[in-house]
């Protein structure tokens, strides 16, 4: 089983479209899920205890539906970058462990001290900064290729 937590709702049909697109895809090698969650007004996210404080609730809502069994994805400009190929192998050896692989997206002003505590890993899709819709779409795509590349399939050149 995999999910996608997702801090915020994706409300652009075309990237919509896509992730829907990216599911169907996944949905021929394990269970995907992607869940959203409410993300807090930052309007005065410029003030740094408003800021953390906005991290502290949207980090607290998506760890409430971890489970203690999952192994956490977080996806963080701090994390690690790797290519398709070491993706494809990392997320196989999760795979087989056979606890849930849950990936977080986390808010626009990013994640928690508490998320990024319980994360497994942190990965950094990019140096190149991207809006979180298309982070979401990037990051079922490369689930995807990963386990094409697994199977050996034509779609990773």
């Amino acid at each position: 089983m995999i999910k996608l937590f997702c801090i915020g709702k994706n409300k652009d049909s075309s990237l919509r479209k896509w992730e829907d697109e990216y599911k169907k895809r996944l949905s021929a090698f394990d269970k995907i899920e992607v869940v959203e969650f409410k993300d807090e007004p930052d309007s005065h996210s410029e003030r740094e205890k408003e800021a953390e404080k906005i991290k502290e609730i949207e980090g607290a809502r998506v760890l409430d539906k971890i489970k203690p069994d999952d192994f956490v994805i977080l996806l963080d400009l701090h994390g690690k970058t790797v290519d398709s190929i070491e993706f494809s192998k990392l997320r196989s050896q999760w795979t087989r462990t056979s606890k849930p692989l849950v990936f977080v997206i986390a808010g626009s002003l990013g994640p928690s001290a508490d998320l990024v505590k319980r994360a497994n890993w942190r990965w950094k899709l990019s140096d190149l900064t991207m809006t979180h819709l298309m982070c979401r779409v990037l990051v079922l795509e490369q689930i995807y290729r990963s386990f094409m590349i697994e199977a050996g399939r034509r779609y990773h050149k």
